[in-house]
């Protein structure tokens, strides 16, 4: 008997109980952040004091915004050069050194995080003696650090798009006149658009969510979110984190809600268009 179409009870089960092994935790961590206790585990009724606490917690509000802040230009800088990265890995098909390039790319994929930051360290002095740049640890130099590994995820997001992408469509658009760039921003942008979301929404995550990384490039002055929430957590666990914990689930839910849905808007929109256009050719 088969309790799902195509989909027998020991798959159905199998599926069942890892969305459960993943999503039971955070169920239980949204309701815990209503907890009046301050004891995390122990449910003695219904309040939502601790998110007024959150709030009134100055260091844990200024990391919370050092870690947007950084999360969000690391995205968008990540895109761009994720881009021209893709681009050159599949549509500069043989120029020397290629092979190279890419496993440079995509080294930060496979490197552990601890040797990537070190490494990322250690360039800093290096520039600091030298040059006197990255003198002082900050925003800017977790910023260079994110982007150095983002950038990785979002080229082979954005290059797995573009060796999908229908050559006959620039080729066309140039043959009617357009130069490479006015065919880039009219034809190709348009079309690699959602990989560009998905690239950006992973970035941001990943910046987001990094501690390793920026534990080593980061300064006094610049203490991201998931620094401050882990040296908080080795003290005790606050129940002010479980209510920053839900309004981060909170945050980036609706970012992935809005991203799903601009994505389904413009596949529709493509849908229709290639209808309208094989209509009209008939």
């Amino acid at each position: 008997m088969k309790l799902v179409k195509g989909m027998s009870p020991f798959t159905l089960t199998l599926l069942l109980g890892g969305f459960a092994f993943l999503y039971i935790p955070i169920f239980s961590l949204i309701i815990y952040s209503f907890n009046e206790s301050r004891l995390v585990t122990v449910w003695s009724g219904f309040s939502v004091k601790w998110y007024g606490e959150l709030f009134r917690d100055r260091q844990m509000m200024d990391a919370a915004w050092v870690s947007i802040r950084v999360a969000f230009y690391t995205a968008c800088a990540s895109v761009v050069l994720g881009t021209m990265a893709a681009l050159a890995m599949t549509r500069m098909r043989g120029f020397r050194g290629k092979t190279m390039f890419g496993a440079m790319i995509t080294a930060p994929l496979v490197m552990p995080e601890v040797i990537t930051g070190l490494s990322i360290l250690l360039m800093f002095v290096a520039l600091s003696d030298l040059f006197g740049i990255a003198q002082t640890r900050g925003v800017a130099t977790i910023w260079a650090a994110h982007v150095t590994f983002t950038m990785a995820f979002v080229t082979v997001v954005i290059s797995s798009r573009l060796a999908e992408l229908d050559r006959s469509l620039e080729e066309a658009a140039m043959d009617l006149g357009a130069n490479r760039v006015k065919v880039f921003f009219v034809i190709t942008l348009p079309i690699i658009a959602p990989a560009l979301m998905s690239g950006w929404l992973l970035a941001f995550t990943l910046s987001l969510d990094d501690l390793v990384i920026a534990s080593f490039v980061s300064g006094p002055s610049s203490t991201t979110l998931p620094m401050k929430v882990f040296s908080s957590v080795r003290l005790g666990v606050s129940p002010k984190v479980n209510a920053l914990a839900a309004l981060m689930i909170l945050v980036v839910s609706t970012a992935a809600l809005i991203g799903w849905w601009m994505m389904w808007r413009d596949e529709r929109r493509r849908q229709r268009d290639m209808q309208l256009a094989v209509q009209q050719g008939d």
